[in-house]
């Protein structure tokens, strides 16, 4: 595309005279910060055509236009391209790459007034794209600036650019426009006192007679006060007491809006003036415990009273290795505790907090988190809700609130772990976490991804193949699974291999000489391509194709009971296009292992793979074949299980049917009476869940001493070492429990519903089951008691039942499978 410069530009004539031409639907147009500088409100955004691409400097040019009447002449700005690799990230397409749509823009309050006098009222922001499709052609294409998600491109700052005029940025219907307006009750002290607030302002117009009017919103009820004046300023007393007079002030939330009200009926809303100090602030209400009064600053700079459960006001926020340092208040009753937690998954982080006795704070705010086995990993990619809780007690969560002064230095940034971790605002002036992705906006947009599967992986693939092995335990979750046992393996014997470990979003700690790749890296694709044996446990990625002397190992990773692949006449994997992929993936494996005879037949059906089939065992299970007892004590030492307490695991599958309505996830439906779990395990006992991975809930009451939320740990064979019993469903982990030779117990209160609806199972599950199959909380807790009590290995009459179950399932784990994987492995490589 021609280079467009500011000389080949005219001004964007607007396509109708009637105000503001149409959006064009062909193209995306956007703001994504503000933020006042000495010269003025510098707006950063975008403006992007869908059907061309706009990749290198003076592709596109954007020009902004301010109308605010038809009678008045628009002021036009001229902007500052920028190269902004999130823009084609967040067009979330693979045909087009947008990195030159954005621009930096200007406006200069100067520029809104005509000689001395300011231009009042709201100005409408207008963009203008300038693209040339065709040599001959310069195309425009109009918009209006839509917000960011957050932060100052969600809900720009306001500035006084005069001593008594504001200039507002601000949404209306989704649409950028600034209010320029000289507000006429200016609110700027408000000191409290025993009884009530001391309330002080200017005000242009306050005659006498005039009062400070409340309105109640959820009641219609009426306060009025005085006003004292003195020349143009003004003095009002508002005590505490009715707002909680005749009942009110008991609800979650209640707004009270104010107003000056004068004697001819005329009203004036008050806007909040901080130039002189804070004024906006909670003060807690006497005689009304857990209940604050908060003067609210308002997105558009006007007062609000609201009665609510004290915040964390946050005043400062510093940033400080591995996560902010947060100073503020909350005039509340303690302890509480400082809860994150992540909106797509529900994960938790929980830390203690310290009140002062006026109800001070410091926080830390973590950028890391500490799993189950104690490592500290950056905190998952995504957006982490900040609230303080009552702790051990029922309450009310308190968010994190930026005070008025911190709103202009948010972001702020730190690092944890390689990830840049973001102190952020939502709706305004709410504190949360976003956890950037490891890969930077470049390396991740559907655009450099498609050009890395069709060109960058196809390039690698010429290079030689080097001698590396690249494992992959579910695309990158961490060090588990029998890829941890191949590699345990080759690095006990010395191989003369390079170890490469896939890693989604830094969450993975791997052990020394193993290197770690982000996944979808461009290192990842030439990995893919360059590595002699691949090692996963899953699926590969669709566009893989083995090259001649590249070996692909697919462990897989669970033995049969419920159907898979193929075998399955359910719905949801055909709808997902589940079943053509793998039908791409399977010619590519070089070898497919297999726990059992019995196996054999179903793996080499339900993929429908006519390759090499290795009947090994898994090597997972040698941990479990040959158990260490200094790894067992150090496992229970890592979760902090007091010695003397019996292990019982509860790891439940998931269901296809109970999917979140979000689509995130899969809900865990926990049908167990923990309460009555408590009263009958709770004395000798402890309770690990292991939700299935697929499944995105928090945990209600893990950490109590008693129930552990295991479900970060990072190898799930580590927690069979260390369980006295496991409970389960249909989950394929009963074979690698069942090697143990520890009892089994199932939980099936769903035994019809998914044995006839859901998946089906390989073989007769109610005859052939290790274990009893109990459909109630209560008979499970009964069986549980009855294990410890009698000091069984297996619960009564099933002892020849789990004698064939292992004969059958479990015969080739002998602790040698991963020698036998490694043994065929590099002899395919050799060849």
């Amino acid at each position: 595309m021609p280079v467009l410069t500011r000389l080949v530009l005219p001004h964007a004539d607007p396509r109708s005279a009637d105000g503001l031409p149409p959006a064009d639907e062909e193209a995306v147009f956007g703001l994504l910060r503000a933020r006042w500088s000495a010269r003025g409100l510098e707006l950063t955004g975008f403006a992007r055509p869908e059907d061309a691409d706009t990749a290198r400097p003076g592709s596109a040019w954007t020009w902004l236009t301010l109308h605010r009447s038809e009678d008045e002449p628009p002021v036009h700005l001229r902007t500052r391209p920028r190269r902004l690799p999130e823009v084609t990230d967040d067009s979330a397409q693979p045909d087009h790459n947008h990195d030159w749509s954005g621009f930096t823009a200007l406006i200069e309050p100067r520029r809104l007034r005509r000689g001395e006098e300011w231009l009042l009222g709201e100005w409408q922001v207008e963009a203008t794209l300038f693209t040339r499709p065709r040599p001959t052609r310069l195309r425009r294409q109009y918009g209006l600036l839509a917000p960011h998600w957050c932060g100052s491109g969600e809900y720009p700052p306001a500035r006084w650019v005069d001593r008594d005029v504001r200039l507002q940025p601000r949404f209306e219907d989704g649409r950028l426009c600034l209010l320029l307006e000289r507000p006429g009750v200016r609110l700027t002290h408000a000191v409290p006192d025993a009884d009530g607030l001391d309330l002080r302002g200017t005000a242009d117009h306050c005659p006498s007679g005039s009062v400070l009017r409340l309105r109640h919103r959820e009641s219609d009820a009426v306060v009025e006060r005085p006003v004292a004046r003195t020349g143009n300023s003004f003095a009002v007393h508002l005590p505490y007491r009715p707002f909680t007079a005749d009942g009110r002030g008991t609800r979650e939330l209640e707004h009270w809006d104010a107003e000056l009200l004068r004697p001819d009926g005329s009203t004036e809303q008050l806007t909040l003036d901080e130039r002189g100090g804070p004024v906006a602030g909670q003060h807690r209400l006497p005689g009304a415990p857990d209940r604050a009064l908060y003067l609210k600053h308002l997105s558009d700079g006007r007062l609000q009273f609201c009665v609510q459960p004290p915040a964390g006001y946050v005043e400062r926020a510093e940033p400080r290795a591995g996560g902010f340092e947060l100073t503020g208040h909350c005039p509340g009753t303690g302890p509480f505790e400082l809860v994150l937690r992540h909106s797509g998954t529900a994960g938790e982080v929980r830390h203690p907090v310290e009140l002062g006795a006026d109800g001070r704070f410091r926080i830390h705010l973590p950028a890391t988190r500490t799993g189950s086995d104690g490592a500290a990993l950056p905190l998952r990619k995504g957006v982490w809700e900040a609230a303080l809780h009552p702790a051990g007690r029922p309450g009310p969560r308190r968010p994190l609130i930026a005070a008025p002064a911190l709103v202009p230095a948010l972001p702020t940034a730190t690092q944890a772990g390689g990830k840049r971790i973001l102190l952020q605002r939502r709706w305004h002036d709410t504190l949360l976490l976003d956890s950037t992705p490891v890969l930077t906006a470049t390396e991740r947009s559907a655009w450099t991804q498609t050009r890395q599967r069709t060109a960058g992986y196809p390039a690698a693939r010429r290079e030689p193949l080097r001698d590396a092995v690249l494992y992959d335990v579910f695309g990158g979750r961490g060090y588990s699974d029998s890829p941890r046992a191949v590699h345990a393996e080759l690095a006990r014997r010395g191989a003369p291999l390079e170890h490469l470990w896939v890693v989604d979003d830094a969450q993975a700690e791997l052990p020394a000489g193993v290197r770690p790749v982000r996944i979808w890296s461009p290192e990842w694709y030439r990995a893919l391509a360059t590595s002699r044996y691949l090692v996963g446990n899953t699926h590969f990625p669709d566009f893989l194709r083995r090259r001649p002397g590249q070996v692909v190992v697919q462990t897989w990773h669970g033995s049969l009971l419920k159907r898979i692949a193929h075998d399955v006449d359910n719905p949801w994997l055909a709808d997902h296009g589940y079943l053509e992929a793998l039908d791409r993936e399977t010619p590519q494996w070089s070898l497919l292992l297999s726990p059992s005879a019995f196996a054999t037949p179903i793996l080499r059906r339900a993929f429908r793979f006519d390759g090499e089939i290795l009947e090994s065992g898994y090597p997972r299970g040698d941990v479990l074949a040959r158990p260490d007892a200094g790894r067992i004590a150090a496992v229970r030492r890592r979760l902090g299980i007091p010695d003397g307490k019996r292990v019982v695991l509860y790891a439940p599958t998931w269901r296809e049917d109970q999917q979140h309505g979000d689509g995130d996830g899969f809900r865990l439906d926990l049908k167990i009476d923990l309460d009555r779990a408590r009263h009958t395990l709770g004395r000798d006992h402890v309770l690990l869940i292991r939700p299935h991975v697929h499944v995105r809930e928090p945990l209600p009451g893990a950490g109590d001493g008693f129930l552990w939320d295991c479900g970060d740990y990072p190898d799930v064979q580590e927690l069979l070492l260390i369980a006295d019993v496991l409970v389960t469903d249909y989950s394929s982990i009963m074979f690698d429990f069942a090697i143990t030779g520890r009892p089994l117990l199932f939980f099936t209160y769903d035994l019809e519903h998914y044995r006839d609806t859901l998946r089906g199972f390989y073989f007769d599950f109610e005859a052939q089951a290790p274990g009893p199959l109990v459909p109630t909380s209560a008979e499970l807790l009964h069986e549980l008691r009855e294990l410890a009590d009698r000091g069984a290995a297996v619960p009564a009459g099933y002892e020849e039942r789990h004698r064939r179950f292992r004969a059958e399932h479990c015969g080739l784990d002998d602790g040698g499978a991963a020698g036998r994987v490694v043994d065929r492995m590099l002899r395919l490589g050799r060849a």
